[in-house]
């Protein structure tokens, strides 16, 4: 059955300046924009079947975000709801855009604009109705990149890292030219810090750069997939613009080089396209009590204070930085606990669900939330059929999900969890069992 496909993009920048999201303790508002952020969107349609891809530049969104942006472009287009993949790039240069139980004691950081969400969930909608407009004969192909290099283990530079960017090139028939692309990559787009007040999609910008100058102005979506314990921290000489560029062509010319190198026979027009949507229950992790809250703060101060004063590497004395900010965290966690808010917040971000689109030869996997690498590593290597993995679909989920070893380690990570580590294990499984009763 032949392809149709369509790609368009809707540029999501405020229109006034906004808080920034992604660190704490800073009122960081917008005094510019350095590089459009954009709602971009891929539409793929055999027959009855259909899928749609979508990557919102922005941090993170709530759940009910999502589901609502979902509905409204499955009805709109007359697709189902599990047909609609929403992702954002995870982006720390972008207006605030969802709460955080954990942060909610840090003046700095505001409650979002709820005009700045319906803004960009209205432009979500139009970029899908846009793809779909514009969709025309088409053929796909999957292939891959190595981005060694481009960021890594933020816990330890010799730590697990995912360098394989997944890409999915789509194309028209009438000439071969280019109508979208989609990349997944596991690692945040963080070379910009606190002190940069520049809307800014960080190195995705010019990884989109890189496909623009090398092929055509198409868009290009960035999927983020598990990077909970991944970032450029090691791999940075200063959070510049500069430093973003290096990295972000870094991937994007060996995404451009996995492009070029693709034949007319790895293209097809005759592929396979299915939906899944599945519900899984993470277990809560036991929240500590404020007391022993206070201590673990105290001790992670007094670490980051030890290794300031010895002159340690910077990327060590950042992770002792953050490991603070986690602490604090859990303090607000305990205290929220003990009004009984913990609860109330996690209930407002199920169902917790998994998300599956199967394309071609290869399967789009979606997973809640901050997932720590090894998670989409395991699943890629126990899958029987091609996969790559993203993370933040179908909104946050207040957490990170940490392994087993990151939890009784400690730090920013497995303090920022409200989930106990095996509900990564739970959501591997989850997404295996789909694709194993849907082989060939």
């Amino acid at each position: 059955m032949s392809l149709r496909a369509g790609a368009a993009a809707a540029d999501i920048r405020p229109n006034r300046p906004m808080a920034l999201f992604g660190y704490p303790h800073v009122q960081r508002i917008s005094t510019g924009v350095h590089d459009p952020i954009m709602a971009s969107a891929l539409y793929l349609r055999t027959g009855s079947s259909a899928a749609l891809l979508v990557g919102l530049d922005i941090l993170f969104i709530s759940p009910s975000l999502a589901k609502e942006i979902r509905g409204n472009i499955a009805r709109r287009l007359g697709i189902e709801e599990s047909d609609v993949f929403v992702s954002t790039t995870h982006t720390h240069s972008g207006p605030v855009t969802g709460k955080l139980l954990l942060w909610q004691d840090d003046p700095a950081v505001p409650d979002p604009d709820e005009a700045y969400l319906a803004e960009i969930a209205e432009k979500a909608v139009a970029a899908a109705e846009a793809a779909m407009a514009d969709a025309v004969e088409a053929e796909l192909a999957w292939t891959t990149a190595d981005a060694t290099g481009v960021g890594g283990n933020r816990l330890s530079r010799d730590g697990i890292i995912d360098p394989e960017a997944g890409i999915l090139t789509v194309r028209r028939i009438s000439d071969r030219s280019l109508i979208g692309v989609s990349v997944v990559y596991s690692m945040h787009p963080t070379v910009m810090h606190e002190d940069s007040t520049l809307i800014s999609s960080d190195f995705p910008h010019y990884m989109r750069a890189c496909v623009h100058e090398q092929f055509a102005e198409v868009p290009v979506l960035y999927h983020m997939g598990p990077s909970g314990n991944q970032s450029p921290r090691y791999f940075v000489d200063g959070q510049t613009f500069a430093e973003a560029e290096r990295l972000g062509r870094k991937l994007g010319d060996a995404v451009c080089a996995a492009i070029a190198a693709l034949s007319d026979s790895d293209y097809s027009s005759d592929v396979e396209l299915k939906s899944f949507l599945s519900e899984v229950d993470l277990p809560r992790r036991t929240i500590p009590a404020v007391a022993d809250a206070e201590k673990t703060l105290a001790e992670y101060r007094a670490t980051f204070e030890r290794l300031r004063a010895e002159n340690a590497p910077a990327p060590q004395v950042r992770t002792a930085e953050c490991a603070i900010f986690g602490a604090e965290g859990v303090l607000t966690a305990a205290r929220a606990n003990e009004r009984g808010e913990v609860d109330a917040a996690i209930e407002s971000c199920r169902p917790f669900q998994v998300q599956l689109l199967k394309i071609g030869s290869a399967w789009m996997v979606g997973f809640p939330g901050e997932i720590f690498t090894d998670y989409g590593v395991a699943l890629k290597r126990q899958s029987p059929e091609k996969a790559f993995v993203a993370s933040l679909v179908g909104g946050d989920i207040l957490s990170y999900i940490v392994t087993p070893e990151a939890a009784a380690e400690g730090g920013y990570e497995a303090a920022g969890s409200l989930y106990e580590p095996k509900a990564g294990t739970i959501l591997v499984n989850a997404a295996l069992a789909i694709i194993q009763e849907n082989m060939k």
